[in-house]
């Protein structure tokens, strides 16, 4: 009876992480506009770094890692400071919710591609179904049926962008997950990528705080504060109970809260091919990882 009320926790959870960063979302197209894609992204994490220190004090987690893992990290804290940055460039652009569906779809589909092509995954042809299902949901997504290549935009260039340096994050945090803890792992990024994101962010004097108005203020804390440090350490706490393997399952509740939030805030309808690339993305990442076998979770 305690498990079962115990797993129910770690769900609901969970999905409240999900939901939070969906929000965020919409919460960071409000911050650009009120900032810009710079200022905005230094914030960001900034907020998260500081905030998620007494958090990791206060958990006792194991501050040490390898040589492996300082170059992870590394890496993982520069191509985080860019996604940080088209997150917000492309918000000051397009739409939450499309932004918030779109990443989130297309990022695993990104990341199986690049660990079949790169890191030699075996795959079987359940697999590549799946994966020929992601593409397809994908090419929806980018509405390529509908208006050919006309993604080539501001509007969702961004965007694709996100979805790319993510799945490449993705890659780099499954290694590093082997050689430090995963909320080391997420301080010390969080900290290289603020570092990173305040250099191109201090032409624009982030630190002038009467520069920028409370809207900006009150929304950037929200974004590095709850989507942030609180719905990150949900999400560990949370996924080491549940397993890997539904974790991903969880990631696709992200669009709905980038939706919902992004129609009340802004009255954004998604668009049917959203909801339906969306929903092929997602049926391929299930048949995807199903039964996964141990060499092909090792590859990667």
């Amino acid at each position: 009876m305690n498990k079962t009320k115990n797993l129910s926790r770690y769900i609901a959870e969970m999905t409240i992480a999900m939901l939070l960063w969906g929000v965020a979302w919409t919460a960071g197209k409000v911050s650009a506009e009120h900032a810009n894609a710079h200022v905005a992204a230094f914030w960001r994490y900034a907020i998260s770094f500081i905030t998620i220190i007494p958090v990791v004090w206060y958990m006792k987690i194991p501050l040490g890692t390898n040589a492996k893992g300082v170059f992870y990290m590394l890496i993982a804290g520069i191509l985080t400071s860019l996604f940080n940055y088209f997150f917000f460039a492309g918000l000051a652009h397009g739409q939450a919710g499309y932004g918030g569906t779109m990443v989130t779809a297309l990022a695993p589909i990104i990341t199986y591609v690049i660990s079949i092509a790169f890191l030699g995954i075996e795959v079987n042809l359940r697999q590549v179904t799946a994966l020929a299902i992601g593409i397809a949901g994908a090419l929806i997504l980018l509405k390529v049926p509908f208006e050919g290549f006309g993604f080539l935009n501001a509007d969702s260039l961004y965007f694709l962008g996100c979805a790319v340096v993510w799945a490449m994050v993705t890659i780099f945090s499954q290694k590093a997950s082997r050689v430090a803890h995963p909320m080391f792992y997420t301080l010390i990024v969080f900290g290289i990528t603020a570092f990173i994101n305040m250099l191109f962010a201090l032409p624009s004097h982030p630190f002038d705080f009467g520069f920028y108005d409370s809207t900006f203020w009150l929304t950037i804390i929200f974004i590095g504060l709850l989507p942030g440090t609180f719905s990150t350490t949900l999400y560990f706490l949370s996924a080491g109970k549940i397993g890997a393997h539904n974790t991903g399952v969880f990631m696709f509740i992200v669009p709905i809260g980038a939706i919902v939030s992004s129609w009340m805030v802004y009255g954004e309808e998604p668009a049917f091919s959203t909801v339906v690339g969306c929903l092929l993305a997602f049926a391929a990442v299930l048949l995807f990882n199903l039964k996964r076998s141990t060499r092909q979770k090792e590859a990667i």
